[in-house]
Parts: C-alpha cells; structure tokens; sequence
C-alpha cells in the first residue's frame, strides 16, 4: 500500500492507539482575551473519544501548557483542565511550554517507542496551532497521526496585515494542508467511534 492509499483507506485503529487530548484547559474559555472559537461541540466530542478509549481499555495521554503570561499561567485557575479531563486517570501526563506535545516533559517520542505505540488521535486545543504542530511532528517523525477536525476548536485570529480569520475558516485551512501534504489523517470523531469499536 502506498503512502497515498495509506491516507485514502478506511481509518482503522490499533488495540494500542493512544488518544492525545492537547491542552484542554480552562484558561481557554477566556473569550475576552482569545476571542471568538468555532466548534462549539468540542469539547462534547473530545469526551465520546475519552469514554470509547476508557471502555477498550486504549491509552491516553492528557498534555497541559504552561505559559508566562496570559491565562494558562502555572498555578492560576485557567492553568487547570477542564473537569472532564481533569477526571481522566493518564497513561501519561505532560507539561509544555511551546507548542508541539513532542517537546514536553515527560517525553512522548521516548513513551510511545518504548511502548511500541504507532498510532496517535489528535485532539484538544488550539486546532491550527498546539494540534497542528504536533500533527505534523507526528508525521515527520513517522507516526500515523489521526486528526478528528471536530474534537477541537480554534480561535479568530488577525493576520500582520490586519485581516482577521474565522476560526472555522483557520481550521478548515488546517485540515487541508495537513491532509493534502499527509501530515495526518484528517477524519471525523464518527470515523474514529466507529473503528474504536470495529
């Protein structure tokens, strides 16, 4: 199977896949200084994937950003995660401070070879920014990154010409690059319920 045919398959998942629930924090629900969001269902979607990874017994892997500045500041309430993850017991647990999961504390690249994991669904927040990044690291470093567009948000944001984006319109861009390079399996959280229970 090409790489090509790879991406164009039916999505199936692996009894190991690992569900990464990037920065679901509460310093993001802050509109006043993030601004307008898309996808108001996000976080509604992310907690279908937790309930489908906790019933087959999958891993997940909750990643938590810290920030000098701003509201996901170490030790402010907007640091903490949304109680519904929050309420989730990890395989693993990290903290970053920039925007690809791959560069946090502990180290993901190490666990998940360690493991022998290949598979990783990417989910949380920021999609165009922290999900992004990581997807695409994923891929560079050959994972088969799995990216539900629906289990995520992303924020308005103005360009240095003055042109502000929606966030659907950011987010749509996001699908299309990581899908049109093979960054990542741009799928729909149905998609990913289903092959969880396949």
């Amino acid at each position: 199977m090409t790489n090509t045919d790879a991406f164009d398959a039916p999505l199936t998942l692996d009894p190991d896949a690992v569900l990464l629930l990037i920065d679901v924090q509460k310093g993001f629900e802050d509109h006043e200084f993030w601004g307008p969001r898309d996808n108001p269902q996000a976080e509604q979607r992310m907690a279908e994937l937790i309930a489908a990874w906790q019933a087959t017994g999958r891993p997940v892997v909750t990643v938590q950003h810290a920030s000098t500045a701003g509201p996901l500041v170490e030790g402010t309430p907007g640091y903490e995660l949304k109680d519904f993850v929050a309420d989730v017991t990890p395989a693993l647990h990290i903290t970053k401070t920039v925007n690809s999961a791959f560069y946090g504390t502990p180290d993901l690249h190490a666990w998940l070879r360690e493991r022998g994991a290949r598979q990783l669904v990417v989910t949380g927040i920021i999609t165009n920014v922290c999900n992004e990044t990581t997807a695409r690291m994923a891929g560079n470093l050959g994972y088969d990154a799995i990216f539900p567009t629906d289990a995520m948000h992303a924020f308005d944001m103005t360009g240095p010409d003055g042109t502000t984006l929606p966030a659907a319109e950011l987010a749509r861009a996001t699908a299309t690059v990581l899908h049109a390079m093979r960054f990542a399996k741009v799928v729909t959280t149905e998609q990913v319920l289903d092959a969880a229970e396949a």
